[in-house]
């Protein structure tokens, strides 16, 4: 029975890790500007650098990405 649980466990967190993949790569590519100006100037190095943040925080940038679609039509 704990087997199960924490395999289940184990595989929650691999989906959790792998859709923040899949969000990461174009919203460090091109949704980061819309969060903040700055860091849309910000290098290749700097976007490197924030990948694996924007991985383990990829519901709340979501959300915020798309809240401010909706508000800044641009």
């Amino acid at each position: 029975m704990a087997g199960a649980v924490a395999n289940w466990l184990v595989g929650l967190g691999a989906a959790y890790i792998a859709l923040g993949v899949v969000f990461a790569l174009p919203f460090v590519a091109r949704g980061i500007d819309r969060i903040d100006r700055a860091a849309g100037r910000g290098t290749v190095g700097f976007r490197i650098i924030v990948l694996p943040g924007v991985v383990a925080l990829w519901p709340l940038l979501l959300r915020r990405w798309y809240s401010r679609r909706l508000d800044d039509p641009e």
